[in-house]
């Protein structure tokens, strides 16, 4: 088993509870980590062995498209969707960031983390 990552993956989105946050839009940022067995593609440097980073960065854009309240449930979707592209992964970690979130206070970023 072996651990693919990418890391600071960075949308301007229109996800939020407050309907102005659906108006005005933020910056996000998603990282994630895909475990899974990349033994064939080790040995033997074949890109359809493993999960493929492009496709992944793919799946994270359409889902950051689609608007929603909640970075939960941003990062289910995301976790649903790789699952589906590759069934074989043993786990998927996201983590979904929202910058300068509307709390009443000085706060860098919101962050969530779900495991599927």
């Amino acid at each position: 088993m072996g651990t693919i990552a990418l890391e600071g993956l960075e949308f301007f989105a229109y996800h939020g509870f407050y309907e102005e946050e659906q108006k005005i839009g933020n910056r996000y940022q998603i990282d994630i980590q895909i475990i899974t067995d990349f033994t064939e593609a080790a040995e033997k440097d074949k890109l359809k062995a493993t999960v493929n980073y492009g496709d992944v960065y793919k799946i994270i854009a359409e889902v950051m498209k689609e608007p929603a309240k909640l970075l939960e449930h941003i990062a289910q979707k995301v976790i649903n969707q790789v699952r589906y592209k590759y069934p074989e992964i043993e786990s998927v970690e996201v983590f979904v960031s929202k910058f300068n979130p509307p709390i009443g206070g000085v706060c860098t970023r919101a962050k969530v983390s779900l495991k599927g």
